[in-house]
């Protein structure tokens, strides 16, 4: 698992020991950044459901301004902080050692740019999805990556579906805000 392009590109990154993480595919990857690659450049970022931090940091190594990485698994966690370092995006990053949902229910601050890779099958994108609309700001986008077969609400707050890419046993869903 590597950074594809920008400030750390090529870096590798390391992925916690165990079955709880599903890394992002590179393919799915590029994927996702290529639909976004033009509104990510000083934007705040959320990583929820980080894992080991490949979408957030992927986006600070693009231009992001900061990112706000979390995830409730000490060993992602500890993933996350090796992964930011070996990128030197210290100074742009926050990791928040918690659960996704209590944390965004409990957030003060909006992101114009929102990943959600929560594990498959467990209907987490139906229960966070909901209090991550209220965070995004104006012009904002919310992208989940969830299982294939997963059905995912067409709408949460002002936000609606705006395009589904499948890849293999994977599917990117980009919420947009209705008025734009």
């Amino acid at each position: 698992m590597r950074v594809i392009t920008g400030s750390a590109r090529g870096r590798k990154l390391v992925t916690p020991e165990g079955m709880e993480v599903r890394p992002t595919l590179d393919k799915v990857k590029e994927g996702l950044f290529s639909a976004v690659q033009f509104e990510i450049e000083g934007r705040d970022v959320l990583d929820l459901f980080a894992g080991s931090g490949q979408l957030g940091i992927e986006a600070l190594s693009r231009g992001a301004a900061s990112c706000v990485f979390v995830d409730s698994s000490r060993k992602s966690q500890n993933a996350i902080q090796a992964n930011i370092a070996a990128c030197g995006f210290q100074a742009q990053s926050g990791l928040i050692a918690g659960d996704a949902l209590s944390y965004i229910k409990s957030c003060m601050q909006t992101f114009g740019i929102v990943f959600l890779d929560p594990p498959y099958g467990q209907k987490w994108i139906d229960k966070v999805l909901p209090y991550v609309a209220d965070h995004v700001t104006p012009g904002g986008i919310i992208i989940c990556e969830s299982d294939l077969k997963e059905e995912l609400p067409e709408q949460a707050g002002n936000f609606t579906v705006d395009r589904v890419r499948n890849y293999s046993h994977t599917k990117v869903t980009i919420y947009r805000c209705k008025s734009e």
